[in-house]
């Protein structure tokens, strides 16, 4: 799964709020692993064997339907976590598909589970994190049912953007038409608009982002409420631990 790539130097920002001991202690347990465009994870109410710290890829979480057809209903990029609603003992009824290929922190799922459980501080964290994600999910059934293909592309585009760090990345018009629950030939169609239009540049299977205030006034509004719910998450960690380090301090 590594194709003898690597692993860069970008690292998953959720793992990054943890003080250096905590993280340290899960990153021991951690193997680095290279994830294809269409690699599945776990499929739906499989049981979970790993749990993924996304670095530089996006895993989407989708509904699959009998007839073969998927859409998004949640994505996970590097201010996340991949399968740890049901490592937590929850359950979920999508597919985990990596849509943007890149590298993924990957630890055994039953390490991460004794993790948790035995630190207070993570388990909050790991929970605020999971809520978030529901709250994604509610966010995404409101936003397939009302809003434009163009609006919904441009909400993706944005969203993967800010989960890798990178305005550049290469995924397909027939890939995206999936994720979004639109023919490949209605995502080029959007996709030519917002080209013409100066705001992306779509060209051999990859998109770039060419003027992000521009596509931020054309994506729906679900893109900025669901960024303001994660971003929360990591500035709620961040105070959480920075809270905890102070008293060490003083103790």
């Amino acid at each position: 799964m590594d194709s003898g790539r690597v692993a860069s130097g970008e690292t998953n920002r959720l793992l990054d709020t943890l003080p250096a001991a905590q993280r340290h202690r899960l990153t021991a347990a951690i193997n680095h692993v290279w994830l294809e465009p269409k690699t599945v994870l776990f499929e739906p109410r499989q049981h979970i064997d790993v749990v993924d710290f996304p670095r530089t890829c996006v895993v989407s979480l989708v509904t699959p339907f009998h007839d073969g057809t998927i859409v998004e209903v949640a994505a996970v990029g590097s201010e996340g976590i991949v399968g740890v609603p049901l490592a937590l003992g929850g359950a979920l009824a999508v597919q985990a598909i990596c849509s943007v290929g890149g590298w993924s922190d990957r630890m055994d799922a039953t390490t991460f589970t004794h993790e948790v459980e035995s630190d207070g501080d993570l388990h909050k964290v790991v929970d605020d994190y999971v809520r978030a994600v529901f709250n994604q999910l509610s966010q995404a059934v409101a936003c397939n049912r009302l809003h434009s293909t163009t609006e919904r592309l441009a909400r993706w585009l944005l969203a993967s953007g800010d989960r890798i760090g990178t305005d550049e990345f290469a995924i397909s018009n027939q890939l995206l038409g999936r994720l979004l629950g639109s023919s490949d030939a209605a995502v080029r169609r959007c996709s030519l608009t917002l080209h013409a239009a100066g705001l992306i540049n779509s060209r051999d299977g990859r998109m770039t982002i060419v003027n992000r205030p521009g596509l931020e006034a054309i994506a729906c509004e679900c893109y900025r409420i669901i960024k303001m719910e994660l971003d929360g998450v990591l500035r709620r960690a961040r105070t959480r631990f920075r809270g905890a380090r102070a008293l060490a301090v003083r103790e």
